[in-house]
């Protein structure tokens, strides 16, 4: 995250947290001892972030900051650090396309390809619009249904150019789609469905 992206002219002259989020730092803050509530650092900056249209002001991570006794820059270290935070402004719609080796094998590479040609937009940028924002990222943790999107909370798997390309039409009509496989299949039986229980039905009638 460049100096440039902190310090621009979209940054809010204040923040500050709901009562409600006011609410969920006490109970947050009650789960650590004094000298160990830098340990609370993530959870805060993740409800500054959901209360903040999905990205952290620099204001927030000061606030934040003097709620723990810690330095700035050790907040923005944190922050900065992981692709779950934001640091300016983004879509409506988040796109994390995971492009580690197992989504790769799986044709993370026609998925990019469908949101370029879909939004013309690459990782790190936003739609003209201002609805969409795509980012490559690490390993999402859910490779056996590789490749994957994680939209905004939610993954969606088993994934195409063309799959990627109706769920890209559903999101620009605000019809959110039902998150999971986008082929069907459950949890992470094979291709095809589950074939275990009728081999072994197979196998009992010829005995």
């Amino acid at each position: 995250m460049s100096i440039a992206a902190i310090t621009s002219d979209f940054q809010p002259d204040s923040f500050a947290f709901s009562a409600e989020n006011e609410a969920q730092i006490e109970r947050i803050l009650a789960k650590y001892p004094d000298e160990r509530k830098a340990s609370a650092v993530m959870p805060l900056l993740d409800l500054a972030q959901r209360q903040h249209d999905n990205w952290i002001p620099m204001k927030a991570i000061e606030d934040i900051a003097s709620r723990l006794d810690m330095a700035k820059i050790r907040v923005l270290e944190v922050a900065s650090f992981y692709t779950m935070f934001n640091l300016k402004p983004v879509g409506k719609y988040f796109l994390q396309v995971c492009g580690t080796t197992p989504c790769m094998l799986r044709g993370s590479d026609e998925v990019m390809r469908c949101i370029k040609d879909k939004l013309n937009i690459g990782s790190g940028e936003t739609s003209e619009d201002g609805k969409f924002t795509m980012l490559e990222v690490e390993c999402l943790g859910a490779c056996v249904n590789a490749p994957i999107i994680q939209m905004n909370d939610d993954f969606y798997e088993d994934l195409d150019y063309e799959t990627t390309g109706k769920l890209i039409d559903d999101l620009a009509s605000d019809n959110v789609p039902p998150m999971g496989s986008m082929t069907g299949r459950q949890g992470s039986e094979p291709t095809g469905g589950a074939d275990v229980l009728q081999a072994v039905k197979k196998d009992v009638g010829k005995a």
